[in-house]
């Protein structure tokens, strides 16, 4: 029992030395004796110094933050990259004469531009120059084969990431198989476009979708344009 309240005493010793310590930081600048001779444990490996420690921890926080900056300057130059895409997707768009040089346009632009693996195009309104395209598709808003997609075409929002075989099936046909990620553009009264990816990483939900946006208005300002 002894022994237990020992234990307790010095416990609470320890917790009040770290909480006056907490208190004041400057402490050991007036000891610095007493800072070279504080040990501490390390996970791995031999005890450090408390100076040890310290730069230690430094260089992990440096390391990290260096990382971080990394990141942010690689998604910068992502963001300028799919910045100036997007901006050439929509003056190739305003280019057009037609709707169906339209469609063309921007089918091109998400194959080369945007290294797009397939793209499909679901049309409400059917253009007879683009009969015949692998790409291209018309089917009636009230068609049940887009019934799986109606809350989708309510919204308007892109979605990104794995679809359901029957999605995939009415959009890919009989290449469904191959696509492992997408990216479906709802466009309002217009139709639906769709980007796929045989790579399982390419599109994932939560992935930014502003330019996505920005390409559907370009696409269905340009359309109207024709109409």
């Amino acid at each position: 029992m002894n022994k237990d309240l020992d234990s307790v005493k010095e416990s609470l010793g320890a917790h009040e030395v770290a909480a006056w310590l907490r208190r004041h930081p400057t402490f050991l600048q007036q000891f610095p004796d007493l800072a070279l001779a504080l040990v501490v444990p390390r996970e791995s490996g031999p005890a450090a110094s408390l100076a040890s420690y310290q730069l230690e921890i430094l260089r992990d926080k440096n390391r990290e933050l260096s990382r971080r900056l990394h990141e942010l300057l690689a998604n910068a130059q992502e963001n300028e990259r799919l910045a100036v895409r997007t901006h050439q997707l929509t003056l190739a768009l305003m280019r057009q004469r037609d709707a169906a040089g339209t469609w063309r346009a921007l089918v091109a632009s998400l194959r080369e531009d945007f290294q797009s693996d397939l793209v499909r195009v679901v049309a409400f309104h059917p253009v007879p120059e683009l009969d015949g395209a692998d790409w291209w598709q018309v089917m009636a808003e009230d068609d049940p084969r887009l019934a799986s997609f109606q809350i989708l075409l309510d919204v308007g929002d892109p979605v990104c990431g794995r679809l359901h075989p029957d999605k995939q099936a009415v959009l890919y046909g009989p290449r469904a198989d191959e696509v492992q990620s997408s990216v479906l553009l709802p466009l309002r009264g217009t139709g639906l476009v769709a980007v796929g990816s045989f790579d399982a990483h390419r599109f994932f939900p939560g992935m930014g979708t502003l330019f996505l946006r920005m390409m559907g208005e370009s696409l269905v300002t340009a359309l109207q344009r024709c109409a």
